[in-house]
């Protein structure tokens, strides 16, 4: 099975790092050197941002609190290009983009991260023994803290740029997607053929200057899983966020697994970063 932006292998990497950071009681420091002030933060529709003012403007950890931020650089379980995506239906095709975390339209530049909830956020989250050193309640502490986390969500986000009136193109795109491909499409990322059964309109947000949010039912093993994907246009620039139940596309049964949306804390600190 193959997520999109997550094959089984990524989520596998993602959980695994999740459990680490909970076994050794030790977590990643971020680098926030994204963080910095931008010189110029005026974009108009006409003049595309650059692959180096997006890495400014994309959120780091420190943007966000209680979720980790980092680059998709690190696990060989995410779709690079949009060479590796074949579209059964080319209308449907900004869909399947967004669902890989690339550039819904046809973009002068792109960047895009993943984010996940930071298990070293929870009070309990970070044990400061080592597993062999803990009492029994000790140890099941940790175990309830790693199947929590294991409960949460993985969210990509991607920043694109456009020339001209390429932004608002691009949201119309994902717009007819939405409408025209209600009944489901197939996508092949890298041969792996993903079957996609429901497309169905959602309420977006109320961020930037205009927004389309959907929701998208995988057939994921035979079983029926609900992804969440928004694309919102910031003048000539294009954010897009998909979220998906780490519990459910790795086949866990959490209670809660299929109750769940984009984390609205997300949106809100990359349209921070963009204004």
């Amino acid at each position: 099975m193959n997520g999109l932006a997550l094959s089984r292998a990524g989520i596998v990497a993602v959980a695994s790092a999740l459990t680490l950071t909970l076994a050794t009681g030790c977590s990643d420091s971020s680098d926030d050197s994204g963080k910095s002030t931008r010189a110029d933060k005026e974009t108009t529709a006409a003049k595309a941002l650059s692959g180096a003012e997006l890495e400014q403007r994309i959120i780091v950890t420190s943007d966000v609190d209680g979720y980790k931020v980092e680059s998709t650089d690190k696990s060989d379980g995410f779709t690079t290009t949009k060479d590796d995506l074949k579209v059964e239906d080319a209308k449907c095709a900004p869909i399947a983009y967004v669902m890989a975390g690339l550039a819904p339209g046809d973009s002068a530049a792109d960047v895009k991260r993943v984010v996940t909830q930071d298990p070293s956020a929870a009070p309990s989250a970070s044990p400061s023994k080592k597993l062999e050193d803990m009492t029994d309640e000790e140890l099941d502490d940790a175990m309830k803290s790693i199947t929590d986390a294991l409960t949460g969500t993985v969210t990509i986000v991607s920043l694109s740029s456009y020339e001209g009136d390429g932004a608002e193109k691009t949201l119309s795109s994902v717009s007819d997607a939405v409408k025209g491909c209600a009944g489901g499409f197939k996508a092949a990322d890298k041969g792996d053929t993903q079957k996609i059964t429901e497309v169905e309109s959602e309420k977006a947000s109320s961020e930037g200057d205009e927004a389309v949010a959907f929701a998208v039912t995988v057939d994921a093993d035979g079983g029926d899983v609900t992804v969440h994907g928004e694309v919102v246009r910031h003048g000539g620039t294009v954010a897009t966020y998909y979220t998906l139940s780490l519990a459910a596309f790795s086949g866990e049964t959490a209670d809660g697994a299929a109750d769940y949306d984009i984390p609205s804390e997300i949106i809100k600190a990359q349209t921070a970063k963009l204004a």
